[in-house]
């Protein structure tokens, strides 16, 4: 069917790889006539690829549904995502929603949608995670400068909190190849700088025998890539290989984004994580020894069950002693279907919350010392926007974000500055040199 003249907009929530995702699927609608709007204007078509990782994701998920329908109450509403999988009988019960597609289903919009009448009772369709081996590639568009390439999907670790691997099935991936040439894809759209995104990318190469590495090493020839940044990598993944060759790359960033979850190895293994805190240590170690100035980003939960008060003292004491750049803290978050439901020591809702905030305030001190590390520094800086006050911002190599004097021209294109200060706003001001 051609839907010349419609219009679809789209809402993302979550990770980078759904960005990646949705902007795939919004592609593929264009190629069927839609033209893209923004979220809040009012469209014909509104498609909101869920989160649910945390009660918190599946709320946004559901207040993302209610904003489309105020916009536009007759719009035909499309729900896709990882919330759609795990629970899509609850959103189809939401009044106004039309399609519930699954995993598999949502890469293929088109063929669901039919003239656009709205639906009285909406339409579930998705297929047990069993059954799903596709894989389907993506790359983010509408930022000017990045762009973010999904390069593997799915999780065969199944942590006992984790829903993920019950919403995007097995590990799976493209070859090297098909993967380098979605890159260049994305570079010949004008992409400065690529960044990888998955579920657990460091597993990369499991369903076609080819390696992380072997893609790494691939991927830095591609002509005109300025920059390859890094998400995030298991640390049992991160090897000293790969740490080596980002720090003997002049394309791969200095910037790594490890997630820990918990920095006792008791709450390790009732998480069922493959690592210990002697093995994360020591992967910090080996980045500050070949590369002092790169960013690391550590992700961590607080008060999942199990986790008694000494056991929260001892993760934030382990933290505090690593010389990482910043936190990415949450709440434990109870996951329908999940193991960790099973472990006894639940933890109070406001002592996960008072928890958190300990590892946000012990974040905001680990990154202030990273900034004040890397003051004076001369550094390249990848211009993004500018901002109102006459100023532009953008992202050094290692993940430093900074405000400079605005200069016509300099949007969307790689200058050398130095690092001359720390703003209230945990920015960094720059300077041009010259």
């Amino acid at each position: 069917m051609n839907y010349q003249g419609k219009k679809a907009a789209f809402q993302t929530l979550g990770c980078k790889l759904n960005f990646s995702e949705t902007s795939a699927i919004a592609r593929s609608l264009e190629e069927v006539g839609f033209a893209r709007v923004d979220f809040e204007e009012k469209a014909d078509l509104y498609v909101i690829n869920t989160c649910s990782v945390t009660h918190a994701g599946d709320k946004s998920s559901r207040n993302a549904i209610r904003r489309a329908l105020r916009t536009n109450p007759s719009a035909f509403v499309v729900v896709i995502g990882c919330y759609a999988q795990l629970n899509p009988e609850e959103i189809a019960a939401l009044e106004g929603v039309d399609l519930v597609l699954g995993t598999r289903e949502k890469f293929n919009i088109p063929a669901y949608l039919g003239d656009l009448t709205k639906r009285g009772k909406a339409v579930v369709t998705t297929t047990r995670l069993q059954q799903v081996r596709e894989y389907h590639p993506a790359f983010s568009q509408g930022d000017r400068t990045r762009s973010f390439l999904k390069i593997q999907d799915g999780c065969d670790y199944y942590c006992t909190y984790c829903t993920i691997p019950y919403a995007r099935g097995r590990s799976r991936n493209a070859s090297v190849a098909d993967t380098v040439r979605e890159a260049e894809a994305a570079v010949a759209k004008g992409f400065r700088e690529i960044v990888l995104t998955g579920v657990n990318i460091g597993d990369f190469g499991k369903s076609t025998g080819e390696t992380f590495l072997q893609l790494l090493a691939a991927l830095e020839k591609v002509k005109g890539l300025h920059r390859l940044r890094m998400g995030s990598v298991e640390p049992n993944l991160l090897t000293d290989e790969v740490i080596g060759m980002a720090a003997a790359s002049r394309v791969i960033t200095p910037h790594f984004h490890i997630p820990l979850q918990a920095g006792t190895d008791e709450v390790l293994a009732l998480m069922r994580r493959k690592y210990t805190t002697e093995l994360f240590a020591g992967r910090v170690a080996r980045i500050r020894e070949t590369l002092p100035y790169a960013f690391i980003g550590v992700d961590v939960i607080a008060g999942t069950n199990g986790e008694t008060d000494a056991l929260f003292r001892a993760s934030y004491d382990f933290l505090n002693g690593l010389e990482v750049s910043q936190l990415h803290a949450f709440p434990y978050s109870e996951r329908r279907g999940t193991r960790a439901l099973e472990i006894p020591g639940k933890v109070a809702v406001a002592l996960r919350k008072t928890r958190t905030q300990q590892y946000i305030n012990l974040s905001e001190k680990k990154l202030h010392a990273f900034y004040s590390k890397n003051m004076g520094r001369t550094v390249q800086v990848l211009f993004e926007e500018t901002l109102p006050g006459g100023v532009i911002t953008g992202f050094s190599e290692n993940y430093i974000r900074t405000v400079l004097p605005f200069r016509p021209g300099i949007t969307g294109e790689i200058a050398p500055v130095r690092f001359a200060s720390v703003l209230p706003d945990g920015t960094m001001q720059g300077a041009w040199t010259d």
